[in-house]
């Protein structure tokens, strides 16, 4: 089985009969508790009551055999209750925990192979298809599992079933099953449309569910561009194309339903017509007839059941290539990898890496490196760069000239092509887990912020205190702000920091950044939305720390221990290392080295002084900045 992300692309995916297995495997116990489950209670719900009837209507009759009375109907009766409550009570203690372990292990196996993509890689599909993935096609699985043995032991009372007519009648018994026979060929003709039907309608539902994300994240620029209508009816024709397709689907199902149904109908019509001469000769009882006629009915009721299984596993089929179209390039048995599932008791702890020798960084080296986005000759090539510690290096070019690529394919957002990164001379094997914190940490020219209060927004889960985040929030120039919000650092910053200023969302990810005390710094276009004394203010807190970081431990704690609480600006284990992006005048005349691109590629590096003379690229660009300096000068 293959999905595929376009026509010429397939993508592995285990077969859904061997995912089903695995989730078994994985919650075995809870697996047979359910089966013996199942067992009673169908047992008591469609074998048990056949007999009851029978001996009930044939002792009415006179025609029961001989010690058979009504305590015998009673004790039935009684026994027929304890085994289906026995097997109630088997569904609360296995079913919840099956279905939640099973669901929560494949949303867990999703999500960590969508993480492990390289950052700024796009998902294959909108965000809103991913949801659709993680809630719709995820929930089916599981729910299968569960059916199975349903469908196990509905084969065994089917058998049964059959065995306890043929007893009576072998010839009225093959002949009353034959429309259940013909509804099941039917059914399996159908199954290539009921999978086409499924698809189309999870891909049309996928499609509305991502518009919906997109149109929530682009609020302000729709009303911007006064095209509410204009979304409104493409809501409406998504809805339409999805009401279609979904109406499909379920008339198909509901015609195959009533198909199935009305089989017992047809059966017991067969058998009034087979048995009256049998039963006015009383070579058939009435009991005879009442097990028939229910038991017809349960296995109809089964052969429906049966049916609709036929159907969902081709659904389930359609969510499995899904699941593993969002999880494109993962090993095949990624989706149903076993792993710990805690859904009790008290949260796990959350170890963060502790700094290592190793992880003092003096230079950092990339030579080569090249990456060019897909299908697109557009990207970076052959790009070296060095950084030292306690430098300042600036990279900075026109807008389209690989700036924010370099850093991405630097820290693994993206994949390089080629080339070589080594921190002191080793070299770096997997750039994308290595650039973290404690070693690296990153600011994106757009910060991500989460709906939740600002201390979290820049803790994210790290264990730091209070005194600690307003020194991180200062150093990014957020004190004042923090005095102005209503809450403090308790504020609800909003859906993606909404709440915030342009300026404030950069500054507090910045903050983010500083807590971290990383020994790398990376900042993408960080000074964007900020004023102009805001800017020039951090930069100095930045180079000011960093020049921090040049001494030595005992050194900073000599000159933070003799300074005023307002003037200290750095914590003593500040990073000594700053690579940022940026066309900003504020930051060019800080920077220790600039490094300039063009097209993808360095057209010069140096001084900023060196540069202003010697490179007609940097000479343009520097004339092209428009942001003045605090003194007046440009």
């Amino acid at each position: 089985m293959t999905s595929t992300t376009n026509e010429n692309i397939k993508i592995p995916a285990l077969p859904a009969w061997r995912v089903i297995l695995a989730m078994v495997g994985f919650r075995t116990w809870y697996w047979v508790v359910d089966f013996f489950s199942v067992l009673l209670f169908r047992a008591a719900w469609q074998l048990a009551p056949a007999l009851i009837l029978k001996v009930f209507f044939d002792l009415l009759s006179g025609q029961a055999p001989a010690g058979v009375n009504l305590w015998t109907v009673i004790g039935m009766v009684a026994a027929s209750y304890l085994m289906r409550v026995t097997g109630e009570l088997g569904f609360f203690y296995a079913d919840v925990p099956l279905f939640a372990d099973d669901d929560t292990l494949l949303r867990k196996n999703l999500l960590r192979h969508i993480l492990r993509r390289p950052g700024a890689s796009p998902l294959p599909d909108s965000p809103g298809e991913a949801i659709s993935r993680f809630r719709n096609d995820v929930n089916e699985i599981p729910l299968f599992v569960i059916w199975i043995n349903d469908i196990l032991v509905g084969l065994m009372v089917i058998i049964v079933s059959i065995g306890m007519m043929a007893s009576i009648s072998l010839v009225v018994t093959l002949i009353s099953l034959l429309p259940v026979i013909l509804v099941g060929f039917i059914a399996n003709a159908a199954s290539s449309r009921i999978e086409r039907y499924r698809r189309a309608s999870r891909q049309a539902t996928g499609k509305v569910t991502g518009f919906i994300g997109e149109f929530f994240g682009a609020v302000q620029a729709v009303k911007v561009a006064g095209a509410e209508h204009n979304v409104i009816r493409r809501f409406d024709d998504l809805n339409e194309a999805r009401r279609n397709v979904s109406l499909k689907e379920r008339l198909f199902d509901t015609i195959l339903d009533a198909l199935y149904r009305n089989t017992s109908s047809l059966g017991t019509g067969v058998i009034l017509i087979l048995v009256g001469q049998a039963m006015r000769s009383g070579t058939f009882t009435v009991g005879d007839l009442s097990l028939f006629v229910y038991l017809l009915t349960s296995v109809s009721d089964l052969t429906t059941f049966a049916g609709m299984i036929v159907a969902r596993y081709k659904q389930l089929s359609v969510s499995v290539e899904r699941m593993y179209r969002l999880m494109e390039g993962a090993p095949l048995e990624a989706l149903v990898e076993p792993s710990p599932i805690n859904l009790s008791g008290p949260l796990p702890l959350v170890f963060y890496p502790t700094r290592k020798d190793a992880d003092h960084l003096e230079t950092l080296d990339a030579t080569g490196l090249t990456y060019h986005f897909p299908g697109s000759s557009n990207g970076i090539e052959e790009i070296n760069l060095r950084l030292k510690r306690g430098a300042l290096t600036v990279v900075t070019g026109r807008v389209g000239s690989g700036k924010t690529t370099l850093l991405r394919v630097l820290l693994g957002l993206l994949p390089k092509e080629s080339g070589d990164i080594r921190w002191n001379g080793l070299p770096v094997r997997n750039p994308a887990d290595f650039f973290t914190p404690p070693r690296c940490a990153y600011t994106a020219q757009v910060p991500r912020l989460f709906s939740a209060t600002l201390k979290d927004n820049i803790l994210l889960g790290l264990a730091r205190g209070d005194a600690e985040i307003r020194q991180a929030l200062r150093q990014a120039v957020m004190e004042r702000d923090l005095e102005e919000l209503e809450n403090g650092l308790d504020t609800m910053v909003g859906a993606r920091g909404v709440k915030l200023s342009g300026g404030q969302a950069q500054r507090t990810a910045a903050a983010r950044m500083f807590i971290r005390d990383a020994e790398l710094l990376v900042f993408d276009d960080l000074s964007s939305a900020l004023d102009v004394e805001t800017e020039r203010v951090l930069w100095e807190r930045i180079v000011e720390g960093k020049q921090v970081g040049k001494y030595t431990g005992t050194q900073v704690n000599t000159a933070l221990s003799t300074c005023l609480p307002d003037t200290c600006l750095a914590a003593p284990s500040l990073p000594a290392t700053v690579l940022a992006v940026s066309h900003r005048r504020p930051v060019l005349r800080r920077a220790d080295h600039i490094i300039v691109l063009k097209n993808g590629r360095v057209e010069a590096e140096g001084a900023l002084d060196e540069l202003l003379e010697s490179c007609e690229e940097m000479q343009q660009l520097w004339q092209q900045e428009s942001t003045p300096e605090p003194n007046g000068e440009r």
